[in-house]
């Protein structure tokens, strides 16, 4: 039984789509310190693929302690920050908790939804409204 004739043809009534964005910024909201005391804030995080998911789990400092996968997983996935010429899990490692925190819940912002709008609700009010994560801080609209 095969598809009737013209089944794909459906393309040119559909809305253009925008390309598929694989890296989003962002600005961390304490910023990373180097060894040289610079601080780096903004930076650059792609979508992580599958293999970026499974690497992580031959690691023996992730076997020995399950919650070092997000560090070793941010250390393939962040593409630039600041000025450092590379970000790798030692650069993670060495962030604040709550950097750290902010890059978790960027990484499943960006890999879950596919965008870096979160869905919120003003706590006096209750009235909902999306916030942009991407570039801003915190605070700031």
């Amino acid at each position: 039984m095969g598809l009737p004739a013209g089944a794909f043809d459906g393309a040119a009534e559909q809305p253009r789509q925008e390309p598929l964005r694989t890296e989003f910024e962002f600005e961390l909201p304490r910023g990373y310190v180097d060894e040289s005391g610079t601080v780096h804030r903004r930076g650059a995080m792609r979508l992580a693929t599958a293999r970026d998911e499974l690497v992580p789990l031959r690691d023996v400092r992730v076997r020995e302690n399950p919650a070092y996968l997000s560090v070793v997983l941010l250390g393939r996935v962040i593409t630039r920050l600041g000025s450092l010429p590379s970000v790798h899990d030692g650069t993670v490692e060495n962030m604040f908790a709550s950097d750290l925190a902010f890059l978790q819940d960027f990484y499943r912002q960006i890999n879950a939804e596919g965008h870096t709008r979160a869905a919120v609700a003003c706590p006096h009010c209750e009235e909902s409204f999306e916030v942009e994560l991407a570039g801003s801080r915190l605070g700031e609209s």
